[in-house]
């Protein structure tokens, strides 16, 4: 019975032990009072109206973003690129609204979740008291073996009582000990969760800053456009076309380096194909352009071969990292922000990822990291844009076999150029 019982007593002061450890690290930070004074079902309805809101945003985007595909397929005119810039900036203030009501369902998200937490605490309390009270009644009634329990009876079934009562105990504080450690789990369960929306929170508050920035930019580029052409379309398609020209060149020195590469390259070097290797630089990726030599590569790009996967993202939508690794390069290739200005990928972010890869960003309207520094997967880098030689508003997913890569200035291209041996990425993603 004495070695049962120390059994568990271990049970009992390891939870506790456990629980003291998870507990004490655990934030509990507090929201604003008026949050607080609301009941939980005002809370969940709260966060239910959030939610239908945010859908309204959706819906509007998706009808506007319904308009602008059916424009597409038209040719490039001052008229047309007008109309994208409005659209740009349209879509970026229901980006901006989108972002400060998600950023009031994070705050209520957040109380709730604490609210929760609070509850399983007091439950945790609840708990321990009642282990300490089995505990110490446990120990009153081991001081006795179970032989003197039946000797001190009246009778048979008195002492088979005793007995069966410090079995019930026994089980009880088992019992009990098992349910502390759910609550210790589900504590450990709630405050993740709170850690992670105050994560959101953060990208969140970034992305709205960054976004009504670029909003500026947009404003200042569309005044500047008119400005330059006089509103005059004969000027804007002569300005198009030594862009177009200007671009070709640009693509001819790339692809010439990037053959040679090519000629002494051995495929085998490669990290091994499979899925997961690298992570999506987008939320909800959809694929616009494929990898290699496809249809539009000439169109679109004034090259041969698409040399990266273009996602579809609106202007100000958040890149990620896809690996952890080491920022290599934060350039732009733009010479300004008129759209003969800019040249091949315009503002990007280039990645140094330990498995002899590297990763590129292009196109970004905004660039958030800087050379040297440690970025792990799913870290925010930037925003997608328009920057670069691009016809639309996407995002440019170029990889590289790393040990290939060289920059080089390219005019009239601003900056540097990264060229290198390109792979699908497709093929890790």
């Amino acid at each position: 019975m004495n070695r049962f019982f120390g059994i568990i007593i271990f049970l009992v002061f390891f939870s506790f032990g456990a629980f003291f450890v998870f507990a004490e690290s655990e934030p509990r930070d507090i929201t604003s009072d008026d949050v607080k004074d609301a009941s939980g079902l005002e809370l969940k309805k709260l966060i239910e109206e959030k939610t239908a809101e945010l859908q309204e945003i959706h819906d509007e985007r998706a009808d506007l973003e319904e308009n602008i595909e059916e424009s597409k397929a038209a040719q490039r005119t001052l008229n047309r690129e007008i109309g994208s810039i409005n659209y740009n900036i349209r879509q970026l203030d229901l980006s901006m609204k989108s972002n400060r009501i998600i950023l009031e369902k994070l705050d209520l998200e957040i109380e709730e979740l604490q609210r929760e937490t609070r509850n399983i605490e007091r439950s945790v309390d609840t708990k321990k008291g009642a282990i300490s009270k089995l505990f110490f009644e446990l120990y009153q009634r081991d001081r006795e073996d179970f032989l003197v329990v039946f000797l001190r009876s009246s009778s048979l079934a008195e002492g088979v009582s005793e007995v069966q009562s410090i079995v019930t105990l026994n089980s009880d504080l088992t019992v009990s000990v098992d349910e502390l450690r759910e609550f210790q789990k589900e504590l450990v369960r709630k405050s993740a969760s709170v850690r992670g929306k105050q994560s959101d929170t953060e990208v969140e508050k970034k992305t709205l800053n960054y976004r009504q920035q670029i909003v500026t930019d947009e404003k200042s580029q569309k005044q500047n456009l008119l400005s330059e052409t006089k509103n005059q379309e004969k000027t804007y398609q002569q300005r198009i076309e030594e862009l177009d020209e200007e671009q070709l060149e640009i693509s001819s020195v790339i692809e010439e380096i990037e053959d040679k590469l090519r000629e002494t390259f051995d495929p085998t070097l490669l990290p091994i194909r499979r899925s997961g290797v690298l992570a999506y630089p987008v939320k909800d990726p959809y694929v616009t352009q494929k990898y290699g030599k496809t249809k539009d590569a000439m169109r679109l790009y004034k090259s041969k071969t698409h040399t990266g996967v273009d996602f579809r993202a609106r202007v100000g939508t958040p890149i990620f990292a896809a690996e952890d690794g080491v920022v290599r390069s934060v350039d732009n290739n733009d010479r300004g922000a008129l759209r003969w200005q800019k040249y091949q990928y315009g503002k990007y972010v280039l990645i140094d990822h330990l498995n002899s890869l590297s990763t590129m960003y292009a196109h970004l309207s905004r660039q958030v990291v800087d050379v040297g520094e440690e970025v792990k997967r799913g870290d925010l880098i930037g925003y997608s844009g328009n920057t670069g030689y691009s016809t639309a508003p996407h995002l440019h997913f170029g990889v590289y076999w790393m040990p290939s890569l060289q920059f080089k200035r390219i005019a009239p291209a601003a900056g540097l150029v990264p060229i290198g041996i390109t792979i699908d990425a497709e093929d890790y993603l």
